[in-house]
């Protein structure tokens, strides 16, 4: 059985910079990295690709050369655990023991928790920027006017704020191609606002008029008729709407279907199988995790992190950024001292928010939903990030993907 001192599980955002930050700290340890995919992806890009602003290659880069050196690179999947015992069992049924395993494969797209959902996926005029971004301009390049659907699930999701970043993008693409007065554009969704923090809120009500966008609350998607371009939604008790838009729509045994020319989606997303089938997972089948010290709240050796963490808070590469260095220093003084640091993680989380072409806003939060702007960005010339500008567009195109492959996963602070 092969032994590791720290066992991560996933190799994304999180697997990567919790391994380049481990070994930058004590280059002697024992990593093992449990990851099957042959490429990482900076999936953030997504939403600019998704509006044919960036290049869906410079998203990608080969995950061999992002897993730092002297980690070794198990290319397969967890199964199973074994925390009493300290083993991890692989889908090909090797085992690996550890001292301390770090628990971050991400999450799952799960359109099976939608009806029809599945054959519609990535097909004729249903997209998504979550699964194939690429297809999303192409649908939105082929759109001649007509219902514009934007909509989202009542699942959590990576990026909250992504289902509206692509709808403004769009908008203005739509706006740009002279199909504004042949266009209806929706967006409907199972909250009660358009976002959880006021000032940003505020803001994007002023991006919703200036685009004549319709906004539905309360819609949760429970169906997608493909052949009939019809997605039904069942109402929730707080249903409302904004700037109402006359649009071909049905009723049937209680619910409300809309038609629709092109749809964007924000899939279903759920745990990993093998995460909700352990013991590692609270009661909703994320890992169950100490929101601040993200410590396993029954394994003391196990910590988990990113999109797959039990925390209330936003799944975000900007999460993730906050959370890494606390798992890293806990685990670091367990070995030294068997205690935990003082670090703390607040929640802090980040959705930058995307109000058309050339325009952003960017939203920081912490679990109190408190508006917490990075005092950084005043170097940018940016004062009050609540506020679209053009140098935030800049930050998000260019500063972070810079940020991301240069700092953030050779394990530098960022």
């Amino acid at each position: 059985m092969k032994k590791f001192e720290v066992l991560i599980i996933g190799g994304g955002t999180a697997g990567i910079m919790v391994a380049s930050q481990l070994k930058k700290a004590r280059p002697s340890l024992s990593i093992g990295l449990i990851e099957p995919s042959e490429t990482h992806y900076y999936q953030p890009a997504w939403t600019l690709v998704g509006a044919n602003t960036y290049d869906f290659a410079d998203t990608a880069r080969s995950m061999g050369t992002l897993i730092p050196q002297g980690v070794e690179w198990i290319k397969d999947y967890a199964a199973s655990f074994d925390p009493e015992q300290n083993i991890m069992v692989s889908a090909s049924n090797e085992s690996y023991n550890y001292q301390y395993l770090v628990v971050c494969p991400g999450l799952k797209i799960d359109p099976t928790l939608v009806d029809g959902l599945e054959e519609a996926m990535d097909k004729d005029q249903v997209c998504s920027n979550y699964t194939d971004p690429e297809h999303t301009w192409e649908v939105l390049k082929n759109f001649k006017g007509g219902t514009a659907l934007f909509t989202q699930p009542t699942t959590p999701i990576k990026c909250g704020g992504a289902p509206q970043k692509i709808m403004y993008l769009a908008a203005d693409h739509i706006r740009r191609s002279n199909l504004a007065d042949k266009s209806n554009i929706i967006f409907a969704t199972p909250g009660t606002v358009i976002f959880g923090i006021p000032r940003i809120a505020s803001t994007l009500m002023k991006v919703v008029d200036r685009h004549d966008i319709n906004l539905r609350f309360g819609y949760e998607l429970v169906r997608v008729d493909a052949n009939k371009k019809i997605a039904w939604y069942k109402m929730a008790d707080h249903e409302k709407e904004y700037n109402h838009k006359e649009v071909e729509e049905f009723r049937e045994n209680g619910l409300i279907g809309i038609h629709y020319d092109m749809m964007h989606l924000a899939p279903p997303q759920s745990p990993p199988d093998f995460i909700k089938n352990s013991s590692l997972s609270n009661q909703d089948g994320w890992v169950d995790v100490d929101h601040q010290t993200l410590q396993h709240n029954t394994f003391k050796n196990i910590f988990g992190l990113g999109d797959v963490a039990g925390l209330p808070t936003a799944k975000t590469g900007a999460a993730i950024r906050k959370q890494a260095p606390i798992v890293v220093a806990n685990i670091m003084k367990l070995m030294d001292q068997d205690l935990l640091t003082d670090r703390k993680y607040n929640g802090y989380s980040s959705c930058p928010l995307i109000t058309g072409y050339g325009k952003m806003v960017l939203a920081e939060f912490d679990y109190d939903n408190k508006f917490t702007p990075d005092p950084k960005l005043k170097q940018m010339l940016v004062f009050d990030s609540a506020k679209e500008h053009w140098r935030l567009w800049i930050l998000k195109k260019y500063v972070l993907p810079y940020l991301y492959w240069n700092k953030m996963m050779k394990g530098k602070d960022v």
